[in-house]
């Protein structure tokens, strides 16, 4: 008799088991369960690139500053060189893309799609 209990208690008990495994499964592979841990994993890679970003920057800072202490970049300047010479691109102007020097070439009226049919 207390045998025929015992196995009918675990039975149960393993199908109590299995029931809950299965359902809970079952909620991870649901569309909206999907999402959000997709969403999560998202979030997590856009965290880890951001901190390698960072590392990446602070390497270069300090790679930057390695090899100026190394060429002398952060010597003072010595009086006796000539001052450094001004670039002509330093002073142009942009321009807006519409607003090109050469467009009163061009006749708005006619079409200039190459892949048109003539």
């Amino acid at each position: 008799m207390f045998r025929r209990t015992f196995w009918f208690t675990a039975g149960a008990a393993a199908g109590v088991w299995a029931t809950t495994k299965v359902h809970a499964k079952v909620r991870q592979l649901t569309p909206e369960s999907l999402a959000a841990q997709a969403a999560d994993k998202a979030v997590d890679a856009g965290h880890r690139l951001k901190d390698f970003a960072l590392d990446v920057r602070a390497g270069m800072a300090q790679r930057e500053s390695e090899l100026g202490e190394v060429l002398g970049l952060d010597a003072p300047v010595d009086p006796e060189l000539p001052a450094g010479r001004r670039l002509a691109v330093e002073g142009r102007v942009e321009r807006p893309y519409n607003d090109h020097p050469h467009s009163s070439r061009v006749n708005s009226r006619t079409p200039h799609n190459r892949n048109e049919d003539h």
